[in-house]
């Protein structure tokens, strides 16, 4: 299956040498002029996120830089790697980029091969992460995502699909509370329109299968749930 890279440069000329050049490397794109049309197209994705974003600096809009500050602050896009390729090249730049939360930073002018290693490079590291990250653990609560096993003090709990899903979720996010429309949306999906009543009774049974470890999923009133 082939990559598929985010590339968001306001340049048309710049933007298809990306382009062209990524495709011919044997990697999927799409473009885009602004900031504001990449994170569209990523709340409409669904789930069928990219593997990469490319970004320019200087946007019309919204920049670059406050755009990748949002991908990295959202669950579902903060661990996709960032390239920042901006004609902005000053060593406090470059560290203003690396510390906003680009992986990579090149400058413009550019080299193709090396740009296209650059890629590869994030690529596999990213994705040799990803490998790594086979398991998950809040106190006595343990997940074996590669067998989608759920134990407690050892224990295998058997919950549901949606069951399953919730607690993954809450435990991919342990350093902050979730809100119930982001579980609505995560969970459900983004088109989901029933009543809201669907997560409470799911959040009930889960706490329920998991005994006294269940104590650990806390409603924050008023916003939603967070696990600690």
């Amino acid at each position: 299956m082939k990559h598929l890279i985010y590339v968001t440069e306001d340049d048309e000329n710049i933007r298809n040498l990306i382009c062209v050049a990524l495709e011919s490397f044997g990697y999927q794109t799409r473009s885009f002029e602004t900031a504001e049309e990449a994170l569209e197209a990523v709340k409409e994705a669904q789930g069928d996120l990219p593997s990469l974003f490319v970004f320019d600096w200087m946007l019309p809009g919204m920049d670059g830089m406050a755009a990748v500050g949002k991908l990295k602050a959202a669950a579902e896009t903060k661990k996709i790697p960032v390239m920042m390729l901006t004609a902005k090249d000053s060593e406090l730049d470059v560290v203003a980029g690396l510390d906003g939360g680009a992986d990579d930073y090149m400058t413009k002018p550019f080299g193709i091969l090396e740009f296209s290693a650059r890629i590869r490079n994030l690529l596999k590291r990213f994705s040799d992460d990803k490998q790594e990250e086979k398991n998950l653990s809040v106190g006595d609560i343990s997940i074996d995502l590669e067998k989608r096993e759920v134990r407690m003090r050892g224990q295998e709990v058997e919950l549901t699909l949606k069951e399953y899903e919730l607690l993954c979720y809450l435990m991919e996010n342990t350093s902050r509370v979730v809100t119930r429309e982001e579980l609505l949306d995560r969970i459900w999906g983004y088109d989901y329109d029933g009543e809201t009543r669907t997560l409470d009774m799911h959040i009930k049974t889960l706490r329920q299968k998991l005994g006294e470890a269940g104590h650990s999923i806390k409603t924050v009133r008023g916003v939603g749930y967070r696990i600690s």
